[in-house]
Formats: C-alpha cells, structure tokens, sequence
C-alpha cells in the first residue's frame, strides 16, 4: 500500500521528490484535483502511471511545470498563449502548444502528438516541482474513465494498492480539472473547459475562443466520450427521480432517493464544482447503480460541470 504523508509535514516536498526521482509514482494535492504524479522525464515512470490508471495508451498526459520559464523550454508559446499563461498561472489553466525542438519529455506523456499541454500548479505541487527541477506528468489520481480524486482518501480507494506515495493537502480549492486552451492554430480553441471559465480567459485576450470540433479525436487529456464515470448510470437534467438509488440536487431541486446529495444548495456553481467528484464518490462507496442529477445552468462553472457529468452518463466502452 502507498505511504500517505500530509503535506504541512516538514519533510513532505523532500520525501515527495526522492519518490519521484527514483521512479515512483505520487499522488499530490494541486488546486483542481489530487494528480498523480511521475517524473516527466523518465519513460518507465510514465508507463507506470499509464498502467496503475488502467488509462489507455492514446490519451496524452498534462506536463506539469514550477513556472513560465520552465515551460518555455519544452513548448513554444505564441503571444496570446505566454498572455494567459503569465495572468493565470500558477493556476487551473493548462495551454496546449508546439513541442519545442530538443525536449526531453518521454514520448508516453505526448502520445505521440507533435503538441504539449503544460500547467504550473500552486502550492504543494508546484514546490515538489521546483525541488525535483524538471516537469512532472500528473493526470487526476484515479482509475482511468473514474471520478477524480479531490481528497487523499478518494486517491487511497482507488490507487492505494498499485503508487508509492499519498500526500494528503486536504480537500482541494477548486474540485475539477484545469481548463484546457489549444494554441496550436490560427485561433485559440477551447479543449476542455474546467476551473477557470472560458469567459474569463476570453476577456483576458479580448477574443472569442472557440470550441473544439467533437470529431472523436483524442488532441488534449480529459476528451474521451466516457470520462469521469461513477460505478453506476447517470441520468442527466433530472426534474423528479424515477427509482434511482441516488440523487444529486442543485439550488431548488428537491429530487428525492433513498441516496440525497447536494451540489449547492444556494445555486454557487463555485460550490458545486468543489462538490462535484466527492459526490460521485460517495455514490461509488455506497454501491449506487444509478443516479439522477439536477439541471445545472450552462454558463461558467457550469460549463466545466456539465462536461464532466455528460462524460460521466456516457456509454461506457
């Protein structure tokens, strides 16, 4: 079973880096979910992340960087992408670039595209990074297709057995993954919405970015059909319950089950990202096999949930 440290320990970054320098895997708390983390570097290491998720060998991985002048080195950032980069990062934002010429990243992490997706993380991540000196790969600490993790707890359920390291930083801030923002064409297209809402980086660039053509193929993390999936069915924009096991109810709903949880009950898409996964997750641990969720608006936050519910209720391969 992994070792679980807190991360106010005193020790913890240390601890953390030796993990990852001899090749381990470690799950680490960031502001989206928790990440599970390899040196990005060291092509076994990366494997050994692609075969504790169960994570199919075509999906590309996030290279996680301690700041913009890391990134540099691996990717090359057109205007408009080092402009968002330099005002939200560190934060839940993950741009998508050329590879630059000479990388050192293992092949895995890219999944065989000419392109990168690199974010800097706060906190305890970033410092493991900036101890460590070079990017680390960290797709969400789970199962692949599962719900992420945003507690150490949720990362121990599912990968206890098969990492070396929990670092438990509590609950995260923000509940759901990073915003991923292409700047590959002419355009800056919209990848995965996430923590931070597309209208906020659009007023950042003073443009419209836009969405990415659902043609199946797989140019980001996080874009497979089925994603983020609880045990059981999910049924979607539930105005009353139909003998479901479990609800999840949001502002006014009063949806009702022998299972009853709340996203928010005040309508704060904030809140409701926060409690997103905790949520699926409690269904899981209760067995559920099948869940009705409330209507959530499609506007901010709401963007970001509502693609990771519509991933979670699709078909499973």
């Amino acid at each position: 079973m992994a070792k679980i440290i807190r991360a106010d320990d005193e020790i913890a970054v240390k601890t953390a880096c030796n993990v990852l320098e001899r090749g381990g895997l470690a799950a680490l708390p960031t502001e989206t979910v928790y990440g599970l983390a390899a040196d990005a570097w060291n092509g076994e290491a990366v494997a050994r992340i692609y075969e504790a998720k169960g994570r199919p060998s075509f999906n590309p991985l996030i290279a996680h960087m301690s700041e913009l002048q890391m990134a540099v080195e691996y990717g090359e950032f057109p205007a408009d992408a080092r402009l968002l980069a330099e005002r939200f990062w560190p934060g839940a934002l993950t741009i998508v670039v050329p590879l630059r010429e000479g990388h050192r990243l293992s092949p895995l992490l890219l999944a065989g595209l000419p392109t990168v997706a690199i974010r800097v993380p706060s906190g305890f991540a970033q410092a493991v990074i900036a101890g460590l000196g070079r990017p680390l790969a960290a797709p969400s600490a789970n199962l692949s297709g599962r719900v992420s993790a945003t507690t150490a707890d949720h990362v121990s359920e599912q990968l206890g057995d098969r990492i070396d390291l929990i670092v438990d930083g509590g609950p995260t801030d923000i509940g759901l993954e990073s915003t991923i923002v292409s700047f590959v064409g002419d355009k800056p297209v919209l990848l995965r919405p996430g923590g931070i809402p597309i209208e906020t980086l659009e007023e950042a660039l003073q443009t419209k970015i836009i969405a990415a053509k659902n043609n199946g193929e797989i140019s980001a993390p996080g874009m497979m059909a089925s994603h983020y999936a609880p045990g059981g069915t999910v049924r979607l924009n539930a105005l009353e319950s139909q003998g479901e096991d479990a609800v999840l109810n949001f502002a006014g709903s009063t949806l009702s089950a022998p299972l009853m949880l709340t996203l928010s009950a005040s309508g704060d898409l904030r809140e409701a990202a926060a409690n997103l996964f905790a949520c699926l997750s409690e269904c899981d641990r209760q067995g559920v096999r099948s869940i009705a969720v409330a209507p959530i608006p499609h506007e901010g936050l709401g963007l970001a949930i509502n693609d990771r519910l519509q991933r979670a209720a699709a078909p499973r391969g």
